[in-house]
Formats: C-alpha cells, structure tokens, sequence
C-alpha cells in the first residue's frame, strides 16, 4: 500500500554546538559542560561510561542526549517523525542517543525501551541503524 499523503520531509539539524571542539581533540566531559545542548558530546559520554561498565551513568548520559536531540529536532521542524538522514553529519548526535539509549535500557533491563529505541532508529535512518546496532 503507497502513503498518498507522503512521507515527511527529511531533517537537517543545524550543527552540533560541541562538535568543532570534540574535533579538535577537547575532552569529551568538558565540552559537555561548556556545551550542554551537544547532543554528540553526551551520546560520546554514554558510549565511554559503556565501555568502562558505568551502566547507570552512561544511561543518564543517553537519557540527557536523547531529550536534547529531540528538543533540537522539534525546534528544526520534525513533527515527531520522518527521516532524519545519518549522511548529514549534525544529525549523528540525535541518531547516536538512540542507539546509546537503547545500550543502556538493556543493559538495566528494560526490554521495552530498548526494542522502542532501535525501532525509532531503524525509521529514522536505516543508514544509522545498520551503522550503530
């Protein structure tokens, strides 16, 4: 069956307020602080807190860039879904929250989430969710 309506445009999130710092190489935490609104600095967070087995603390970390990005991406036109494509560069921080955030829902058990935040990805950018999951 074909949507008559469409599809929803695609959104372009302007870029990252922390991006050209993590770049150059600055410490991850700290752009985090001098940049709250990153959504890539606190997705890197979670990752690292994963990596290190700090689960409660890398979930929090997810949890805050997830509701950055989407506050971001309501502010740039999303209407609550549509593609949000991983090939433009500034849309990584809101398509890495959701793989982050579903790392950190499994591993504190909560099936539910977890399933949510892959299938949210998975129809945000098939792209990001084979690249991330």
């Amino acid at each position: 069956m074909t949507n008559l309506l469409g599809e929803p445009p695609e959104t372009f999130l302007p870029a990252d307020s922390g991006a050209a710092a993590i770049d150059a190489g600055d410490d991850v935490q700290s752009v985090a602080a001098t940049h709250p609104d990153s959504t890539l600095a606190w997705s890197l967070l979670a990752e690292a807190a994963f990596i290190e087995g700090r689960d409660l603390e890398g979930y929090a970390f997810a949890r805050t860039a997830y509701h950055r990005s989407l506050d971001a991406l309501r502010r740039n036109g999303w209407k609550g879904h549509g593609p949000v494509p991983w090939s433009h560069e500034p849309n990584r921080g809101f398509l890495r929250s959701l793989a982050v955030l579903a790392t950190g829902s499994e591993r504190l058990g909560d099936e539910a989430e977890a399933h949510r935040c892959r299938e949210f990805l998975r129809e945000s950018s098939p792209e990001a969710y084979a690249e991330l999951v």
